[in-house]
């Protein structure tokens, strides 16, 4: 039975890094064009922003905007934090804060 594990969690390592290991290997010696680069370049902005603006603006089953979850105003300010001062542990710090007093204010 370990083995059958153990061929389970090593398929789930080649799943993970061949689609990693398969760009690098093949793009880290070309030259590509910087309208290119400057593309890649959003991508993880556009994966987090789908991941996480729905949380903020819906909710029930089935979904349903609402614009006024305590989420989302607490976001907001967050967000405007992290752009202004660009620090990862303050804007951490800010979001709990204000997630704490929305859960006393809500």
């Amino acid at each position: 039975m370990s083995t059958k594990y153990l061929l389970i969690v090593c398929g789930m390592g080649l799943v993970t890094y061949v689609p990693r290991w398969f760009p690098l290997i093949f793009l880290s010696r070309r030259h590509l064009p910087r309208w290119l680069v400057e593309w890649l370049d959003f991508i993880p902005v556009a994966i987090l922003s789908a991941l996480v603006v729905p949380c903020l603006i819906t909710d029930g089953q089935p979904r349903h905007l609402d614009l006024l979850r305590p989420e989302l105003y607490v976001a907001i300010p967050t967000f405007l934090f992290g752009l202004k001062t660009k620090s990862l542990a303050g804007t951490v710090v800010v979001g709990m804060a204000l997630f704490w007093l929305a859960g006393m204010v809500f």
